[in-house]
C-alpha cells in the first residue's frame, strides 16, 4: 500500500515563501510521475506541477517562475518550493503518485496566503 504524507503548509503573507514536502512509502520510488495539485474552496482540483523519475518537470502557467517542483529519489520525497505567494494561491495542496495502473493521493496540506 502506497502512502503519501504531505507537510509544510501554513499561513504566509503575500510575497512570502513556503516549501511543501511529500514523503512516499510503500513503493519503489521509480518509474512514476509525482505531482502536486491544489484545490481552492468551491473550485476543482487543478494540477500545479509534476516531475518524472528522471527529473523532467512541467507546471501550470499560473505558477511558472514562482513554484519549483523537485524530488529526492534517495529519500522518496517530492518537494514544491513556492515563492512570491499570492492570495489566489490559497488552497489545499495534494500530492499525487501515478504509475501505469496505479494512482494514490495524499490527504492534503492547507496553504493560506493572507496578510
Amino acid at each position: 500500500q502506497v502512502q503519501l504524507v504531505e507537510s509544510g503548509g501554513g499561513l504566509v503573507q503575500p510575497g512570502g515563501s513556503l516549501t511543501l514536502s511529500c514523503a512516499v512509502s510503500g513503493s519503489l520510488f521509480s518509474g512514476d510521475l509525482m505531482s502536486w495539485y491544489r484545490q481552492a474552496p468551491g473550485k476543482q482540483r487543478d494540477l500545479v506541477a509534476a516531475i518524472t523519475t528522471g527529473g523532467i518537470t512541467t507546471s501550470a502557467d499560473s505558477v511558472k517562475g514562482r513554484f519549483t517542483i523537485s524530488r529526492d529519489n534517495a529519500k522518496n520525497t517530492v518537494y514544491l518550493q513556492m515563492n512570491s505567494l499570492k492570495p489566489e494561491d490559497t488552497a489545499v495542496y495534494y500530492c499525487n503518485f501515478w504509475r501505469i495502473g496505479t494512482e494514490y493521493w495524499g490527504k492534503g496540506t492547507l496553504v493560506t496566503v493572507s496578510s
